[in-house]
């Protein structure tokens, strides 16, 4: 049972009945084509048989049977709570340690991509540079150069502060014209290039042209180590990246079960504030939801069974944990509902939105943080991932290696079991619909003979 916003945001028309007369009640299920309605109270009612009575003549009929619900509520003060409880906190436990582990690499993340775009614009000023050196000497534009020389000045050199830079030489020195003419000279080829630029400044004096040439020619030599230094240290980090990242889809691939686990051991808050479950009593509420349907046939048979019952702790066999055994009152309902694969697809998605609320909120807020790092997350995995293949295909001599792509986005390969797909167009649903049989008759009847003979074979009134 669902709320009717979640109904009309997914596209289903709510199923009202009539209680009494011009009384009317909304089931908070989508609206069917056929209902039954039955409700069985023994004192001995075991909650396994008649379930798997249903279970069983259903696969008679249906090959596939897929259950879309299955949660419980109990009283506070009951001891199926205490146990439930127990086991909840080391499945918690557990969880919190993925989390704790997830987070801290994730935060690892923002300082491996920021240090690539580091890298990238070191790449831009060493590219628009590389260009230059191609042209004629004097068409030669130098904004990258210059940029590159104040790096080296301030970094290598020390600045101002250092007597031996540009800068401290022209101010200790006398060397006023260093600066200029430094920042000033075009991207050079090579050494001799570099020498007979210098040469042909007949304007200054002789050993201005000596400490120009000695600083042009560290700076070319760092320029030319830095940008391999530059290159090898971005595909380490980019190998590093992806690495790091498929160790955080590992941790999130087994952490997805805990969560499943955690959510199923939560007791369902609206049986929790039912007036048909007291706190000071022995009792807790099942929710059980199946859907048979056929992969070549439009119509499907759905059942629900809600129970309320009291659960007794009873120890078995040596070497076995105490479980409960449950007896009390049984409600089912079977529908048959018009629907094809991918209706029955979109209301599991429906449903999952509604149960899976904690894995939801844990994983949009590890994508939130992972939004802050921007498209370029995406960008350097991909690229990361074209270097591998590239060194395969270099190893195996091979051009023609067979590999399936995977085109999803990272959050979904990430989170892809707990977000809704992408949206396609109804045409794709409608052409699937055409070529399914139909078969409306063998779903109304088949959820007749469960409702008519589960009344025969439990000795209840039929007609």
């Amino acid at each position: 049972m669902v709320s009717g916003e979640l109904l009309k945001e997914f596209g289903f028309e709510e199923e009202v009945y009539e209680v009494i007369n011009d009384s009317f009640l909304k089931t908070g299920y989508p609206k069917s084509e056929k209902r039954y309605e039955l409700r069985y109270e023994i004192e001995d009612l075991s909650v396994e048989e008649p379930y798997y009575w249903v279970l069983d003549l259903l696969q008679h009929y249906y090959p596939t049977i897929d259950k879309v619900e299955d949660s419980f509520s109990a009283s506070e003060n009951s001891a199926f709570f205490g146990v439930t409880q127990q086991r909840l906190g080391l499945q918690q436990d557990k969880v919190g340690q993925y989390l704790a582990t997830v987070g801290k690499m994730v935060k690892e993340l923002f300082q491996m991509v920021r240090e690539l775009r580091i890298i990238d614009e070191r790449r831009e000023y060493y590219g628009g540079a590389e260009k230059e050196i191609y042209k004629p000497l004097k068409n030669r534009k130098n904004a990258d150069e210059i940029t590159l020389k104040g790096m080296f000045v301030d970094l290598v050199q020390g600045g101002g502060k250092s007597p031996s830079s540009v800068f401290g030489m022209a101010a200790q020195l006398e060397f006023v014209a260093l600066p200029d003419l430094f920042f000033d000279a075009p991207p050079f080829k090579s050494v001799v290039e570099m020498e007979d630029y210098v040469d042909g400044l007949t304007d200054f004096n002789s050993s201005l042209l000596r400490v120009m040439k000695r600083h042009l020619r560290q700076f070319m030599e760092w320029k030319k180590r830095t940008r391999k230094e530059h290159e090898n240290r971005r595909q380490f980090q980019l190998r590093y990246l992806r690495q790091h990242f498929d160790i955080i889809q590992m941790y999130v691939t087994w952490m997805k079960p805990y969560l499943k686990t955690v959510q199923r051991l939560h007791l369902k808050e609206k049986h929790q504030d039912s007036a048909r479950l007291i706190s000071a009593f022995e009792s807790s509420m099942i929710d059980i939801e199946i859907i048979a349907h056929h992969p070549e046939k439009t119509h499907c048979v759905m059942c629900t069974f809600q129970y309320r019952t009291r659960p007794h702790m009873k120890f078995v066999q040596d070497g076995y944990q105490r479980g409960p055994v449950h007896v009390g009152e049984l409600d089912m309902q079977i529908r048959v509902y018009p629907w094809n694969k991918e209706q029955i697809k979109k209301y599991k998605k429906m449903k999952e939105k509604e149960n899976l609320e904690l894995i939801g909120d844990v994983s949009q807020s590890v994508l939130a943080s992972m939004k802050g790092l921007g498209r370029e997350l995406e960008r350097y995995y991909e690229e990361a991932c074209g270097l591998d293949l590239k060194k395969k295909l270099e190893e195996k001599g091979d051009a023609r290696i067979a590999k399936k792509k995977d085109n999803r986005s990272l959050k979904y390969k990430l989170f892809g079991d707990f977000l809704p797909p992408p949206k396609k167009s109804g045409s794709a649903v409608s052409a699937a619909s055409k070529k399914l049989g139909d078969g409306a008759f063998s779903a109304h009847a088949t959820a007749w003979g469960a409702y008519h003979f589960f009344k025969k074979a439990h000795r209840m009134i039929t007609w």
